[in-house]
């Protein structure tokens, strides 16, 4: 899976680069998660301004972090969701359990 990973403020930020989050490559996202959990990192941001389509792995993966990150005294938030993406998350009312910003940007003055 082609994931950048960078750090600004403190904030670890995972670029997901690929146009689909799925059972294929969901499991390297949540492995750089849980990896960066165990680090001691607190704050991770994942960027989903690429990826035109997520099925229930890429949403599984996500809830892991979302998990990893709350039982390391950590927070998970997500931008750049594009509109089928976003709907997903509606569809399975994932948008109530993650804070979910616009833009990295957005997302980074959040933390």
């Amino acid at each position: 899976m082609n994931l950048k990973v960078e750090e600004k403020n403190g904030v670890v930020i995972i670029l997901v680069k690929e146009e689909r989050l799925d059972a294929h490559n969901s499991g390297d996202l949540k492995g750089t998660m849980q990896g960066l959990f165990l680090e001691g990192k607190k704050n991770v941001l994942v960027d989903l301004y690429d990826v035109r389509f997520i099925d229930s792995s890429g949403l599984g993966a996500l809830v892991s972090g979302f998990k990893n990150a709350i039982s390391n005294q950590g927070n998970l938030k997500l931008s750049g969701l594009q509109p089928q993406v976003k709907s997903m998350f509606e569809l399975t009312r994932l948008h109530r359990v993650f804070e979910i910003f616009p833009s990295s940007t957005d997302a980074l003055e959040n933390f």
